[in-house]
């Protein structure tokens, strides 16, 4: 897979990654040996940037990078997050069932040390705010991470998540090298909401998450039956009632680009969010995805094909809301 320039600050990724999420938490159980085998498939196909974050598990995830590549730590970007709070017991802490988030340089630098210990690492390619905090000054928490900067604990600085007021007072900080924020053919709001534009006039790298709308665009998934019990797409408003009879007649409509050009939905999804200029990190804990994935990194969509998809699924045409209520209040700060 190629290697690419992730914005203008010299960090170099391959042209999609890997989002490691799934293997720890969020979509029902997982196997730690698959997981473990995917990753070093991963590395075959020469993806070399890897997203986890502290609130995987919590915490599990980073400790399973951490094992797989402690013989190649020097190969591989290792991208993390931080931000969340947890409780003394390592559980995620909670107000109104929205989970709290803090910028405060003390917690950001020791959730750092944290990240740290878990990835057995002492340098973190790039670290991540993985939501701001909309009571602590972007600017204190940029000097915090920047501090770290200097101290060699963490190579390069990104955004989750953030608007574009916050993306340019943070940058005005510390040079942002990449923001991370959900980008698919199903959501399409950083078009529309400045984000994407800032990220482009600043240098910024744009990393897309979720760019196969958490497996809908895959067209594998038409109800939530054979979801695992603790699979969050079981809440998530996007598939439910209504709003998924809309949402899977948007799926039809791509599946059927998909079939004309002779690749799978989520090739054609993926392909999109690449030549939309961005770096996605489709999530996967099997070979078999992975290998389906990674085939797209090539992929060339024509403009007929291009317009097709922008008809079909334009700005606004998933029925539904990213998350429950309360995330969406993290969202956009």
């Amino acid at each position: 897979m190629k290697q690419i320039q992730l914005g203008s600050s010299g960090l170099t990724v391959s042209a999609q990654g890997l989002g490691c999420m799934g293997m720890s938490t969020t979509y029902g159980p997982s196997d730690e040996q698959e997981s473990l085998a995917t990753l070093a498939r991963a590395r075959e196909l020469g993806i070399t940037l890897f997203d986890t974050a502290e609130v995987y598990g919590p915490f599990s995830n980073e400790k399973l990078l951490g094992k797989a590549f402690a013989s190649t730590r020097d190969r591989v970007v290792l991208a993390t997050k931080v931000g969340f709070k947890f409780d003394a017991a390592g559980a995620l802490e909670m107000v109104a069932g929205r989970p709290v988030v803090s910028g405060k340089p003390a917690h950001i630098q020791a959730a750092v040390e944290g990240c740290l210990q878990r990835l057995g690492t002492d340098y973190i390619d790039l670290l991540y705010l993985h939501r701001i905090d909309p009571s602590t000054p972007i600017e204190e928490t940029i000097a915090a991470l920047a501090a770290l900067v200097k101290q060699g604990k963490i190579r390069y600085i990104g955004l989750s998540e953030a608007s574009p007021v916050t993306i340019r007072k943070a940058h005005a900080v510390h040079p942002v090298s990449a923001v991370q924020i959900e980008y698919s053919l199903f959501e399409r709001g950083v078009e529309h909401n400045q984000v994407l534009a800032t990220t482009r006039e600043l240098g910024i790298g744009f990393v897309s998450y979720s760019p196969l709308g958490r497996g809908f665009l895959s067209g594998a998934l038409n109800d939530l039956s054979s979801l695992a019990s603790t699979d969050f797409r079981r809440f998530d408003p996007r598939f439910q009632g209504e709003n998924l009879r809309i949402n899977l007649r948007l799926v039809d409509g791509i599946t059927k680009i998909a079939a004309a050009k002779g690749v799978t939905p989520s090739q054609l999804a993926i392909a999109w969010t690449q030549q939309a200029g961005t770096v996605p990190i489709p999530g996967t804990r099997r070979v078999k995805y992975l290998e389906e994935n990674a085939a797209a990194a090539d992929l060339i969509l024509t403009e007929e094909e291009l317009q097709a998809l922008n008809d079909i699924a334009p700005f606004g045409a998933a029925a539904g809301e990213r998350y429950a209520p309360a995330m969406m209040e993290t969202l956009g700060h």
